[in-house]
C-alpha cells in the first residue's frame, strides 16, 4: 500500500487546508491510521506550535507527538542552503517521515504555505520533496480573483512540473473559483488532464473567507475588553458605526463585525441590543478605535449584559481599522472548529472521497530517487547487522569510512592490520574511531592463522599448493580477508582501496567460487544521478564478453536491481537502435538481447539501443516509438569494459554523480571491489550494500 500524498500549491492562500483536513477524515474511515507529516514550516517563537499541525492532531486526536511532524522551520532551511548542506535537508526529512510511517498506515504530508519571498525556488522544493520521499502529489490552486485561463493555466504548468519530475499527480484542485466559473473550469480541465488524474473545482465559500475577532485582534493588535470566549466568532459582514443609531440599525446584516469609535457608547450600546433582538440579525463583535475606551458607566452597564460578542480596543483610527480588516487573510486554527467542520463538509461534497482514496491506497511509486535509495540501503543493513572483513586496515580512506560506519551501527566492521599500528594511525590523523567497540586482526600474529593455512592447504593442494606456500599466502590480508568469509567468521569484504582488482578478487575464485547458476563474476555500478538511480553493468570486470556472457550479466544486473528495490528496464547499449546497424559489435548485443528474451521473458529489454535512446523519453519515443524501455531503462548493460568504465567515469565525473560500487555478481559469497581512487563515500557505500548481500544470500 501507498505510504503518503503530497498537497503541494504554487503560492499563498490556496485554501490547501480544505484538502488537508478533508483528506484525513477521509482515509480515517479507509485505514486503520493516518499520519500527518510537515517538511518545512515556518518559524515559530519558542513555546508557540505551527497552526496546521496544531490543527490537525489535536482535532482527529492524531497520536503524534508535534516534534515529529515536521522536518525543519523554514529559517533552518535556509541557513543549511546557504552553507551547501541542501542534501542534508532532504536526508533529514527523509528520515523522519520514515519515521511517521512505520506507524501509521498513510501519512498525509502537506508543503509549505509560500508565506515569505523567494517562491519560485520553494516550489522546486516541493517537487523535489514529494519525489524524494516517493509519494504523489495533489496539486492545489488558488483561484481568487483569478480568470479561467489562468486558473486553469496555472494547475496545468504545475502538473506538468511534477511530472517531468516522475511524481504521479493523483489530483488537481481548482479552489476558491467563482461559481460563475465552475462548470468552465471543470470543461477545460477534463480537456486538458488526463483520466487518471482527478479533476476537482471547489467554490469561493464566505465563511472560510471570514475571518475570526481571534485572527482581527491580533492582526489590529488589539485589547479584548469583553467576551474573550467568543473570539472564535467569524465577522462575515463589517460596517463602520458613524451614522446615527437609528440609521446605522438599518446596515446590520448577519454576523456584522461594529467598528466604532470607542467614544460612541450608543453604537456601542445599539448593536448590543439588537443582536439580542429577534428583530435584527446578530452581530460577530465590535471594534472600538482610536485608543477610546468608553467612560466608567458604560462599562459597567456593559459588565451587566450576557455577552455573546467580544469587544476589542485598538489604537488605530476608524478608517485604518475598516482597510485593515478587508485585507485580512483567514486561516484556520485548532479552536475554530466550526470552520474545520465547514471544510471537511465542503470537500465531501466536491470530491468524489471513494474514488480518490482508492486511487491513493492502490499507488505504488516506481520511482528511486537517490536518496530514497541510500535511505533505504542504510535501514535494510541496519535490520541484520552483518562483520564485513576491510583487509586494508592502514589506509586512512578506511579508516574513516570505519569510523562512520560505527557511528551509523550499521555493521560490524573487521580491520585487518596490526592493532598498535592502526591505532597509531587513527591518533595522528585524529580520526574518531573507537577501537574497543571494533574487531582488528593481525593476520601475522592471529591464532586464526594456522587453521586458515590449513583449510586453504586443503582446498589447493591438487593445484599443487603445500603447507609453506599456504602459510604465505594466508599472510596476504585479501586472502586472509577472504578466508574469513569462506569460514563464516565475516560475511563479506571489501577490497580494493590499495590493492588492484585482480588481487581482491582471485581469492574468491579460488576457494569461495562462483555461483552454481553463474559462469561469470561481473559487476554494476549504482549510479545515483539527480533524480533516480540508475545500474551500470559490467564496468569493472569482464573486457570483451561474448553474445552468451552479455546476457548473463544483463540478467545478473536486473535480478541485483530487483532486489535492491530498482524496477528492471534493460537497455542492452551499442552503438546503434534497433535494427538498423551492422557489424560484429552490434550483432553480438543483438544476439545477447535475443538469449536473454528466451531465458527470462519476464523482463522488459530493449537492444542493441544508442545510449540517449535509454534514458532519454524523447529520443526513445523517436528512434524506438514502441519500446516499453526506450527512454525510461533504469539498467544499462554495456558491450564491453572499455565502453563501461569510461562512461561510468565520466558520468560520475561530469555530473557529479554518486557511484555506488563496483557490486560484484555471481560469487557464492559478497566481495567487492573498490576503485584505488575512491572515496570514503564509496567505502562506506559499498561496505552497506556488500552486508545487504550478505543478508539477500543468506
Amino acid at each position: 500500500m501507498n505510504t503518503g500524498i503530497y498537497i503541494a500549491t504554487s503560492e499563498p492562500n490556496s485554501g490547501k487546508s480544505i484538502i488537508v483536513l478533508g483528506l484525513v477524515r477521509t482515509l480515517l474511515g479507509k485505514t486503520a491510521t493516518v499520519g500527518y507529516f510537515r517538511p518545512i514550516i515556518d518559524n515559530f517563537e519558542e513555546g508557540d506550535i505551527d497552526n496546521h499541525i496544531s490543527t490537525v492532531i489535536s482535532h482527529f486526536d492524531l497520536n503524534i507527538s508535534f516534534e515529529d511532524c515536521y522536518g525543519f522551520t523554514r529559517s533552518q532551511v535556509v541557513e543549511k542552503f546557504n552553507i551547501g548542506k541542501k542534501g542534508e535537508v532532504f536526508d533529514t526529512i527523509i528520515e523522519k517521515y520514515k519515521k511517521v510511517t512505520e506507524r501509521f498506515d498513510i501519512v498525509v504530508v502537506e508543503g509549505t504555505d509560500f508565506s515569505e519571498d523567494g517562491s519560485i525556488m520553494e516550489f522546486d522544493v516541493n517537487v523535489l520533496m514529494a519525489k524524494n520521499l516517493g509519494i504523489p502529489a495533489i496539486i492545489v490552486a488558488n483561484s481568487k480573483k483569478k480568470n479561467i485561463s489562468d486558473t486553469v493555466g496555472k494547475l496545468k504548468l504545475a502538473y506538468d512540473t511534477f511530472k517531468s519530475k516522475e511524481v504521479e499527480v493523483i489530483a488537481v484542485v481548482a479552489n476558491k473559483v467563482a461559481k460563475k466559473n465552475k462548470k468552465a473550469i471543470t470543461d477545460k480541465l477534463d480537456g486538458i488532464m488526463p483520466n487518471t488524474t482527478e479533476k476537482i473545482v471547489i467554490p469561493s465559500i464566505k465563511s472560510l473567507r471570514s475571518p475570526t475577532l481571534k485572527e482581527i485582534t491580533a492582526y489590529l493588535e488589539g485589547e479584548v475588553l469583553f467576551g474573550e470566549q467568543f473570539l472564535n466568532n467569524q465577522a462575515d459582514n463589517y460596517g463602520v458605526g458613524a451614522m446615527q443609531l437609528h440609521n446605522y440599525l438599518t446596515h446590520l446584516k448577519n454576523n456584522s463585525l461594529v467598528i466604532t469609535p470607542g467614544d460612541r457608547s450608543d453604537i456601542i450600546l445599539g448593536a448590543l441590543q439588537a443582536s439580542k433582538s429577534v428583530n435584527y440579525p446578530k452581530i460577530s463583535g465590535i471594534i472600538l478605535t482610536g485608543g477610546i475606551i468608553p467612560e466608567d458607566s458604560i462599562l459597567k452597564l456593559i459588565e451587566g449584559v450576557k455577552l455573546t460578542v467580544p469587544i476589542i480596543s485598538v489604537n488605530k483610527g476608524t478608517f485604518d481599522v475598516t482597510n485593515s480588516v478587508g485585507n485580512i487573510q483567514s486561516a484556520i486554527y485548532a479552536e475554530n472548529t466550526q470552520k474545520i467542520t465547514t471544510s471537511i463538509a465542503i470537500f465531501e461534497k466536491y470530491v468524489n472521497t471513494d474514488r480518490l482514496a482508492e486511487k491513493l491506497i492502490e499507488f505504488e511509486s516506481k520511482v528511486v530517487t537517490p536518496r530514497m535509495f541510500q535511505y533505504n540501503l542504510l535501514k535494510r543493513a541496519q535490520q541484520q547487522k552483518k562483520r564485513i572483513v576491510l583487509p586494508e586496515g592502514y589506509d586512512e580512506r578506511v579508516l574513516r569510512a570505519a569510523s562512520r560506519l560505527l557511528a551509523s551501527g550499521v555493521v560490524e566492521v573487521v580491520l585487518l592490520g596490526d592493532p598498535i599500528k592502526i591505532k597509531s594511525k587513527t591518533n595522528k590523523l585524529s580520526i574518531p574511531l573507537d577501537l574497543d567497540r571494533i574487531q582488528i586482526i593481525d593476520p601475522l600474529t592471529s591464532e586464526l592463522a594456522k587453521e586458515y593455512a590449513i583449510t586453504f592447504y586443503e582446498l589447493r593442494k591438487h593445484k599443487g599448493v603445500n603447507m609453506d606456500m599456504a602459510k604465505d599466502v594466508m599472510a596476504d590480508v585479501s586472502y586472509f580477508g577472504t578466508m574469513m568469509i569462506y569460514k563464516g567468521h565475516a560475511h563479506g569484504m571489501v577490497s580494493g582501496a590499495v590493492n588492484t582488482t585482480q588481487h581482491t578478487i582471485r581469492p574468491a575464485l579460488q576457494f569461495i567460487k562462483t555461483k552454481p547458476t553463474a559462469s561469470v563474476v561481473s559487476s554494476v555500478f549504482f549510479m545515483c544521478l539527480e533524480d533516480r538511480v540508475s545500474v551500470f553493468g559490467d564496468c569493472a570486470i569482464n573486457p570483451n564478453p561474448n553474445a552468451e556472457q552479455l546476457a548473463e550479466i544483463a540478467i545478473a544486473s536486473a535480478d541485483t536491481a530487483n532486489s535492491f528495490g530498482i524496477v528492471p528496464k534493460i537497455a542492452m547499449l551499442s552503438y546503434s537502435s534497433g535494427s538498423s546497424g551492422k557489424g560484429a559489435d552490434v550483432d553480438k548485443v543483438r544476439e545477447a538481447t535475443h538469449i536473454v528474451k528466451e531465458k527470462r521473458p519476464d523482463l522488459k529489454i530493449e537492444g542493441p539501443i544508442q545510449y540517449d535512446a535509454a534514458v532519454d523519453v524523447n529520443v526513445g519515443r523517436s528512434k524506438l516509438p514502441d519500446s516499453e524501455v526506450a527512454g525510461q531503462a533504469s539498467v544499462l548493460i554495456f558491450p564491453d569494459l572499455n565502453t563501461g568504465n569510461n562512461t561510468y567515469k565520466a558520468v560520475q565525473r561530469e555530473t557529479g554523480a554518486l557511484a555506488i560500487g563496483p557490486m560484484l555478481q555471481g560469487l557464492n559469497k559478497p566481495v567487492n571491489d573498490l576503485s584505488r581512487g575512491c572515496t570514503v563515500d564509496d567505502i562506506y557505500n559499498t561496505v552497506i550494500i556488500t552486508a545487504i548481500q550478505a543478508q539477500e544470500i543468506e
